[in-house]
């Protein structure tokens, strides 16, 4: 099949756009008053203190003094609509487009001589991030069914762009696991006091897909027309709220990989292997008295990864995979704290103004932990601090100021950024 050119695409993007439209035309007054429209979106402008050549990290001394470079992007653009049918019935739509385009995107890969890669992800990067139809027994029993976040983490739960400080979502986690991690599903949620809990069930990961530099991220999903459901997997979030202003929130996944991908598997070399993901997540946030603070701390541990990584790397060059070594151990730990200044001036309170100065630190690293024998890239390791603003005009614009820093192992080059961005987050309209 030919790549689709760039009047396919606009075509696609004004079916989209049509769709959409024609979703929030006015309807009859009962109807309006069952729908619910909102959204979010960020820009984000970037300028990096450090070359973005392909051999920075493979040869590094050699970039040690070369010059920055700038980017422009617009991470997330989401419209949300949900419905209210009635009866305890609803329904949940997202629909997403990263970074203003559609379809395939190229980049330099810096694991493979620097080649000019093209990547598909999921498909495109106009993404039906969830798409699910929920029955409503009660409060504490709730059954959701169709596309549908993973509730793993942090940022997969809290990814709105009014939900962290830094004007990218933070590194870490984003860099390890899928985010926003959505999947076809089947969940099952409820509210008493002051619990929230989820158990899901959905198809396992492609371990095909696992890499380097982002372990299992690039591993939900399906780039393919259909998602391959060979195995099955669990996650489940608890989240408390029993002390005011604080939430306490553990979550986690476990599920097989290997054989949930089109490549055979089935020779004798790789039997008894299965590539079990299994990954524990901590995270809190506090939010009172003008401060913020949020934290995270996850750690994934993966079997198999020396049989998983050299499946990888004896496949056809065309295949989907990225044929990197895989880590059999990751880990990302974050925190950060604002103080909203506004909030102690006694004129401004009360006020939707908030003027938040805050610091966050974090340390990830994809290849934590890898098998003896395999190639350890060290330089996917580091640690993260960031300082800047947020300030609010109103409560669902935010506009973002940060300088960061990227310190890796003394044989890099550390990575140095500024960063500035606008965004949004909210409803255009509540049911009544």
């Amino acid at each position: 099949m030919q790549p689709c050119n760039y009047d396919c695409n606009n075509m696609r993007f004004t079916l989209l756009f049509l769709i959409v439209l024609g979703l929030l035309m006015p309807v009859a007054t009962d109807a309006q008053d069952r729908l619910q429209i909102g959204g979010y979106g960020e820009v984000v402008g970037t300028y990096n203190f450090f070359s973005d050549e392909y051999l920075r990290y493979t040869d590094a001394n050699s970039y040690k003094d070369a010059p920055g470079h700038g980017r422009i992007d617009i991470p997330h653009f989401v419209i949300w609509l949900g419905y209210d049918f009635g009866k305890g019935w609803s329904l949940g739509t997202e629909i997403e487009f990263e970074h203003g385009g559609t379809e395939s995107a190229v980049e330099i890969e810096t694991e493979e001589a620097g080649e000019y890669e093209s990547e598909v992800e999921r498909g495109g990067e106009v993404a039906l991030e969830q798409f699910w139809i929920q029955k409503s027994f009660t409060r504490a029993a709730n059954l959701r069914l169709g596309h549908i976040i993973v509730p793993v983490g942090a940022t997969n739960m809290y990814h709105m762009p009014t939900e962290f400080f830094t004007c990218y979502r933070p590194e870490g986690e984003s860099t390890i696991l899928p985010c926003t991690w959505h999947e076809n599903g089947i969940s099952f949620w409820g509210q008493a006091g002051g619990w929230r809990y989820e158990a899901m069930l959905l198809p396992g990961l492609d371990s095909d897909r696992f890499s380097s530099q982002n372990w299992i991220a690039s591993a939900s999903g399906s780039p393919y027309e259909f998602k391959i459901g060979n195995t099955l997997a669990g996650a489940f979030r608890v989240d408390n709220t029993s002390v005011k202003g604080l939430r306490l929130s553990l979550s986690g996944y476990a599920g097989n990989s290997f054989k949930n991908t089109l490549a055979p598997t089935e020779s004798d070399r790789y039997k008894g292997v299965k590539g079990t993901v299994m990954i524990g997540s901590f995270d809190f946030c506090y939010n009172a008295h003008n401060l913020i603070v949020r934290g995270n701390l996850d750690y994934g541990h993966l079997t198999d990864s020396y049989a998983i990584t050299k499946f990888n790397m004896s496949l056809r060059k065309d295949s989907v995979s990225p044929q990197q070594t895989v880590a059999s151990d990751a880990v990302a730990g974050g925190i950060e704290a604002g103080y909203d200044i506004f909030g102690a001036i006694p004129s401004m309170k009360g006020k939707d103004q908030k003027f938040y100065v805050f610091g966050r630190y974090e340390y990830f690293d994809s290849m934590f932990r890898v098998a003896e024998g395999l190639n350890d890239s060290r330089w996917c390791g580091r640690q993260r601090v960031a300082a800047g603003i947020n300030y609010y005009p109103i409560s669902d614009i935010v506009i973002k100021c940060e300088y960061s820093h990227g310190f890796l192992d003394p044989i890099y080059n550390n990575e140095p950024a500024i960063s500035i961005g606008v965004a949004f987050a909210g409803l255009f309209k509540r049911n009544h």
